[in-house]
């Protein structure tokens, strides 16, 4: 199952992400921002890619559905209401992940 998690900047949430759950089996994960500035910004490959997206906030959502109207509506949206203010690989941040990921996978 491809994984693709998404906030602003892919420097600290979906990068977290990415790092807890890549090892993962059965899984292929990426990350991506929705800003013009941001570590990897998601294209329609990473979309086109993703079984399953995991968005941080309802905006980055919202971006998704402006900036790809033609391939997001096939593929499973998830917001996670994660908020921005944790640093990289917090911990608290990891088992918000963790717990969220898990419900909407039925898994871990």
């Amino acid at each position: 199952m491809n994984l693709l998690f998404v906030c602003t900047l892919n420097q600290i949430r979906s990068l977290t992400a990415e790092q807890m759950f890549k090892n993962v089996s059965g899984l292929s994960v990426r990350s991506a921002g929705t800003a013009s500035n941001a570590r990897h910004e998601v294209n329609s490959k990473d979309i086109d890619w993703a079984d399953i997206i995991f968005v941080m906030e309802k905006e980055h959502q919202e971006h998704l559905q402006k900036k790809f109207p033609d391939v997001l509506p096939s593929t499973k949206v998830v917001n996670l209401n994660i908020p921005n203010g944790y640093d990289y690989m917090d911990p608290d941040l990891m088992e918000m992940l963790r717990v969220e990921v898990a419900h909407h996978l039925g898994t871990m």
